[in-house]
């Protein structure tokens, strides 16, 4: 079999996973998890540009994607009018004063002589910018938080069509990627993963604790679609109509049709992105980075200049996780920064892209829809498993357990998978040419 045949069968064997799963339980389930894998591929796709393409060791992806959802809340939630006249443009002040003090330190730091001197002023510098940030930033939240707790109590949003807040999260993520890389690319490949995961907490922490802005662990709901709503659907007269010609229930055929919008809007981002991915990766900026990778020592001999294209593919490949993240909080329809967990955002993304094939756009597609499916449906495999193994055992508490340990089979399944792709298929299901 040749290789482009072998992929294609590779696509149609998780395809018809996907098929079979709406005939056993519902199509409902199937575009829920669809909609999930689409995301958790262009996800993929970043984490591969930066690993397949540079050797960037980054494991601070939850980072990324809590500020792809912030953008949303930022751009497309209600204008809070009382609360942004309260403290808003405090907040702003204080913000910007912030950034003013470092980039004091910073010149303070380059223009004087080393020394005993140099280190005081700079942390005077420091000192002093920090207590005014604070005397302006402190009674601004506690003015916007302290107005409508309940329901608002942050600044809100611009009220503007969500799916501008798509590139706004690419935007914010490409901006934080490059403060980041710019103090931590030059860290040797674990280093540098520590530093990622440590910063991406940060960001995780800011959400959870910052009422102001995004109503920290209280959440943001009722986000804007850009989809039709599903109980405005079954209030259409040509909507039920149209499910009664085709033998539906307009509740289910509402949830239907918003999903597969929802799967639409998310094909045409993936695709457009493997699409400038591909032709990135076959460009001569692609064969560059991908010597880089290979032998930085020879490519800077070569006159490559390496930690600018480390910088350069590191935020390009966090913009991509950015918009992966503005997408799944569209789709959840809230900010929920409580569930930006390791487990979810880190360690399944880098098992999509290993299993997928590093190196491979269209492998970290695949494993993105792969590995999702896995993910979702292995707990229900493994409660059927589970339930035939002990169905001639008594009642009683070694039973209990051991149906209750099905939901613990995802984490043997990804084990699993993992330690048979690298045994049999060690660069990937669909490897890097």
């Amino acid at each position: 079999m040749t290789i482009p045949m072998r992929n294609l069968a590779l696509f149609a064997v998780v395809a018809a996973l996907f098929v079979v799963t709406g005939f056993v339980q519902s199509w409902n389930v199937t575009l829920q998890i669809l909609n999930l894998g689409l995301v958790s591929a262009i996800m993929a796709l970043g984490v591969n540009m930066q690993w397949g393409y540079a050797g960037l060791f980054n494991i601070g992806m939850m980072g990324f994607v809590a500020l792809g959802g912030l953008a949303v809340v930022l751009v497309s939630s209600p204008v809070q009018s009382a609360n942004w006249n309260a403290g808003g443009p405090g907040i702003l002040l204080a913000l910007v004063l912030g950034a003013l003090s470092v980039i004091a330190a910073v010149l303070v730091w380059q223009k004087m002589p080393r020394g005993r001197a140099r280190g005081l002023a700079v942390a005077l510098v420091i000192v002093v910018g920090f207590l005014i940030y604070r005397a302006v930033f402190d009674p601004s939240v506690a003015a916007v938080e302290a107005i409508n707790p309940a329901g608002a109590g942050n600044i809100g949003g611009l009220g503007l069509p969500v799916l501008l807040a798509w590139p706004v999260g690419g935007a914010l993520a490409a901006g934080a990627a490059w403060l980041i890389g710019k103090t931590a690319l030059g860290l040797r490949s674990d280093y540098l993963a520590i530093a990622t995961l440590g910063i991406s907490e940060i960001v995780i922490a800011v959400l959870k604790n910052e009422d102001w802005l995004a109503r920290g662990v209280k959440n943001v709901t009722g986000l804007p679609r850009p989809v039709p709503y599903e109980v405005d659907l079954q209030r259409d007269p040509g909507f039920i109509a149209w499910a009664a010609d085709w033998g539906l229930d307009p509740m289910t055929a509402s949830s239907v049709v918003v999903k597969l919008c929802y799967a639409g809007l998310f094909m045409v981002v993936l695709l457009v992105l493997v699409w400038a991915l591909e032709m990135a990766l076959k460009s001569p900026w692609g064969r560059m980075m991908r010597a880089i990778r290979d032998n930085e020592v020879s490519a800077e001999a070569m006159g490559k200049d390496v930690t600018r294209r480390h910088l350069q593919v590191f935020v390009l490949g966090s913009a991509i996780v950015g918009i992966a993240g503005a997408m799944i909080t569209t789709l959840d329809g809230q900010l929920t920064p409580g569930t930006y967990n390791p487990l979810r955002f880190t360690f399944l993304i880098w098992v999509m892209v290993i299993v997928g094939g590093s190196g491979s756009n269209w492998g970290a597609v695949l494993g993105g829809f792969l590995i999702w499916w896995l993910w979702v449906m292995v707990e229900p495999m493994g409660l059927w498993v589970m339930e035939i193994v002990t169905s001639g055992m008594p009642e009683g508490a070694l039973k209990a357990r051991l149906i209750e340990s099905a939901a613990h089979m995802r984490l043997l399944t990804m084990g699993v998978v993992l330690l048979v792709v690298m045994r049999f298929s060690p660069r990937g299901l669909i490897p890097e040419k």
